[in-house]
């Protein structure tokens, strides 16, 4: 599977579980800084995009592997020229992207966290803040009851800020438009009992969030649990804010492409805590992408690919 995102294309070989994938390669890409006003994709993030997908082709095929299932995440779906865009890459690549519609990476999330969990997980919400969009799913059963995206990514909300004038370019401008993403959320659950279930961090932001408040580095391997308080969180956040982005680049758990959009990501994941009723999320290693493996090679939620809590 070739998984396109905002700031790579990850191309991962499975035969069996995700969790020993025969071949994984990365490919750097920043296609933020490809978007324009209007978060259409610039020719050169085009150029990006084509690059990487011939790249990973190549080598797919020295691997052997006889099929590549390639999709693109928010930053191409929820770009206005996003037809034009997978039109162009499939013209020069050969190579069709699929788009996921928001509430199907929420609904893959939530069967990528329940098997890493295990089947006795019971009750489990799951919470993923992405660049552009964020999802919830929640249930108790193999498939989710409740889905949810929303478009307030990291990403999003950092350029949302950036483009409105009149709005202070500073944490309290950042926190008016957590309000949003809190009260879109509550209005959304209404009538649900999500706070009962166990919480669970599904993305690239949870993970880096809880590395930043004290949890384990990601060297030492999937298997160590990990969770972010939301206490911890708050106390992290006006340091955030005060920092310049390079300073934060240099903090445990925050990546330099990263860094930009970190105070927003804190922030949004703040606001869907309280929305929720959680005091901590537990961190899951497994989201969208593997979510999706696990369904192209038919896993279900009772077989070998499941861990037990």
């Amino acid at each position: 599977m070739l998984d396109v995102g905002c700031f790579s294309a990850h191309l991962v070989v499975v035969s069996g579980s995700p969790l020993h994938p025969v071949l994984a390669h990365k490919t750097r890409l920043r296609l933020d800084r490809a978007l324009d006003r209007d978060n259409r994709l610039r020719p050169e993030g085009v150029e990006q995009v084509v690059t990487a997908v011939q790249g990973a082709h190549r080598i797919a095929e020295r691997a052997g592997v006889s099929a590549v299932v390639p999709f693109a995440t928010s930053v191409i779906r929820d770009a206005p020229n996003a037809d034009q865009v997978i039109a162009e890459v499939a013209r020069r690549t050969g190579t069709q992207l699929r788009v996921l519609p928001g509430q199907e990476e929420a609904r893959l999330a939530y069967r990528a966290a329940r098997h890493w969990f295990g089947w006795r997980v019971g009750p489990l919400l799951v919470l993923d803040v992405g660049g552009g969009t964020v999802e919830l799913a929640a249930g108790d059963d193999v498939e989710p009851s409740f889905t949810l995206s929303l478009p307030f990514g990291a990403r999003t909300m950092t350029r949302r800020l950036e483009f409105n004038r009149t709005a202070p370019r500073d944490h309290r401008g950042l926190a008016r438009e957590q309000v949003l993403v809190h009260d879109r959320v509550v209005v959304a659950l209404e009538g649900t009992a999500v706070a009962a279930h166990r919480a669970v961090g599904c993305s690239k932001v949870f993970q880096q969030l809880a590395r930043l408040a004290g949890a384990r580095p990601q060297h030492e391997g999937p298997f160590v649990p990990r969770t972010l308080r939301l206490a911890d969180l708050r106390g992290w956040i006006p340091r955030l804010a005060r920092m310049p982005v390079p300073r934060r680049a240099r903090l445990p758990g925050i990546s330099r492409h990263r860094a930009e959009q970190s105070l927003a990501g804190a922030l949004v994941a703040e606001a869907l805590m309280v929305a929720t009723g959680h005091e901590q999320v537990e961190i899951c290693p497994w989201s969208t992408r593997e979510g999706l493996l696990l369904s192209l090679i038919g896993a279900g939620d009772d077989d070998e690919y499941c861990r037990v809590a």
